[in-house]
């Protein structure tokens, strides 16, 4: 049983592993590593997790136990505790663990291949805290089709997972286009790419109507209609241009996002009618090039643009330049001028159809990392 020298060398303990809960909180501050435990209600959410099955007693590798239910914040990301956690506990489950008392098994959440603490944080703590390796726990498993792993949870690649697999859920690509290979690095990439396919059948429904046609784009339609003649022409110029080799540790489908953002921001600043696939990454490929040197350089002079007034973008030639300014003259319009026309439209009759106001931004993302 515990004894007075038990309790103070746990109140030591203790205190130390407060100090290196501070330290890592600090770092992750510096770093932007993110300390806190993983939420086993935001998992839950973002996988639609929720069929449970009970498996019983098992011995748990405690480097699996990555988050918690509720109590999340009270502990590092290695189960340090920090202030908020009960000192008494801890200290009292520490002083019995050393006096080889019998601790009770934790209860656990199991999702793929990785463990939530459903009952038991202190517990885990300590145990982490003397060394130990496995903790005797009650584990109940929540079915999901997406495989997790420790790792996953490092840099988000879970969240990545979780949103291709709602988007793939929402598309049926897998099935319309088996070898669409669509995958992204970033989390909030695929919800991106689905308001693209709305407003790509919004205005092809516009089409519609304008034509006196009864017939309206299907949602499967829509997505067909969108990889084809919207994504894939983008990824076609990406191979053909060998865009990916400067940015190797993306994919082609972060390039398009990063190519039809900054096919729509040319188009505005310029004045220009939409740019055809190839122009688009010839140009984003002369803008956002691998040498940081250069781009550098070629940020400074698109930023000071206003002083050289006959300033081409770069790599589009004065012919083209002059092509897309006199269509655009002509009233051909960019995706993202044709948002703001529709959106007012829809203010003014109070369009029931119309897609939410998040589907109608311009298309592409906020910034275009190196």
């Amino acid at each position: 049983m515990a004894n007075a020298q038990h309790q103070a060398i746990a109140r030591e303990h203790y205190k130390r592993n407060v100090q290196r809960a501070q330290v890592a909180d600090l770092l992750g501050l510096i770093t932007g590593r993110k300390e806190d435990l993983v939420s086993f209600e935001e998992v839950a959410r973002k996988l639609k997790a929720r069929q449970q099955v009970e498996m019983g007693t098992q011995m748990v590798p405690l480097h699996k136990i990555i988050g918690s239910v509720g109590r999340y914040r009270d502990f590092t990301r290695t189960f340090l505790p920090r202030a908020s956690a009960n000192p008494e506990r801890w200290i009292r489950l520490d002083a019995a663990m050393n006096a080889l008392e019998t601790v009770p098994p934790v209860e656990l959440f199991k999702i793929g291949d990785v463990y939530f603490v459903r009952d038991g944080n202190h517990r885990v703590s300590v145990a982490r805290a003397n060394g130990a390796t496995h903790i005797e726990a009650w584990v109940t498993e929540v079915k999901t089709p997406i495989p997790l792993t420790v790792d996953d949870f490092e840099r988000d690649q879970w969240l990545i997972k979780a949103e291709r697999s709602d988007f793939l859920n929402r598309t049926n690509l897998d099935e319309l286009r088996p070898d669409h290979n669509i995958q992204v690095t970033e989390p909030g990439r695929y919800e991106i790419m689905l308001q693209h396919i709305e407003v790509h059948q919004y205005l092809r429904d516009l089409e519609l109507e304008r034509a006196n046609s009864p017939e309206r784009m299907t949602w499967q339609g829509a997505v067909i209609s969108w990889y084809d003649y919207v994504y894939m022409p983008v990824v076609a110029a990406i191979r053909k241009y060998d865009l990916l080799k400067n940015f190797p540790s993306r994919t082609e489908a972060d390039l398009y996002l990063w190519v039809a953002y900054h096919r729509e921001r040319l188009a505005r600043e310029y004045d220009l009618a939409p740019l055809n696939p190839e122009t688009a990454v010839i140009t984003f490929a002369e803008s956002y090039g691998n040498d940081p040197l250069s781009r550098t350089w070629k940020g400074l002079r698109q930023g000071l643009r206003w002083l050289f007034q006959d300033d081409l973008p770069p790599g589009m030639s004065e012919e083209e330049f002059e092509e897309l300014r006199a269509r655009h003259d002509a009233g051909e319009i960019t995706i993202s001028e044709a948002d703001e026309i529709l959106k007012e439209v829809d203010a003014a009759f109070g369009n029931p159809n119309a897609p939410p106001a998040a589907a109608t931004e311009p298309a592409g993302v906020e910034h275009i990392p190196a």
